[in-house]
């Protein structure tokens, strides 16, 4: 695996802080969708029940990291407006990208800030598009953090559940974190497949 998506390579090398920078910014940089999120914070989680993090300033920092990186990415999309869809792909950005988390949001509307943080490439996208779309910020804000909270915080408390409940557990981190990103992707492959099966129906 590339080094700079190793999870545990990035935590032995850049603590606590990288790990909440990466965060806000696979939250709302549009260049940070390549980060690895899911898997990041999981095995954080994991190492804090080891006592290489404090888990309260790994929870409070992850859900304030992707809070704030959500709020940043909204008022990109808020200046940017419209022009974002014109913008020519380039080794950082895709327009399909934009594209995937747009159908998202026809399909889940407001729903969306909350269910994309689950999904890799559309959170990232996702808080872009609501200030695009002129989302009132004040809704805006109330389900980026809800979300926020709910995968900042959730996936923090997953891997030190864990990390206190399985003996040994850093002989099972890897396999962990591999399940942490196939399940991460789900969304995106079961779309994959529904839209084949349309196809091939039609």
């Amino acid at each position: 695996m590339v080094e700079f998506l190793n999870p545990i390579f990035l935590i032995n090398t850049l603590g606590l802080a990288g790990v909440l920078a990466i965060i806000f910014a696979e939250s709302g940089l549009f260049f940070g969708f390549f980060l690895p999120g899911d898997s990041l914070l999981f095995t954080a989680g994991v190492l804090a029940a080891s006592g290489y993090f404090d888990i309260r300033y790994l929870v409070l920092g992850a859900a304030a990291a992707a809070i704030l990186g959500d709020s940043v990415g909204y008022a990109f999309g808020a200046r940017v407006g419209p022009k974002i869809f014109s913008r020519e792909d380039s080794r950082f950005f895709k327009k399909s990208h934009l594209e995937k988390t747009a159908n998202f949001y026809l399909k889940y509307g407001k729903k969306t800030i909350v269910l994309a943080r689950f999904i890799p490439i559309v959170r990232t996208f996702a808080p872009i598009l609501a200030g695009v779309g002129r989302m009132p910020y004040r809704l805006f804000l109330t389900y980026n953090v809800l979300g926020g909270i709910l995968w900042g915080a959730g996936l923090s408390f997953l891997g030190y559940f864990l990390g206190k409940s399985i003996p040994d557990v850093d002989r099972y981190l890897w396999p962990l974190i591999i399940v942490i990103i196939l399940t991460s992707f789900l969304p995106a492959l079961k779309e994959f497949f529904n839209r084949a099966s349309s196809r091939y129906t039609d």
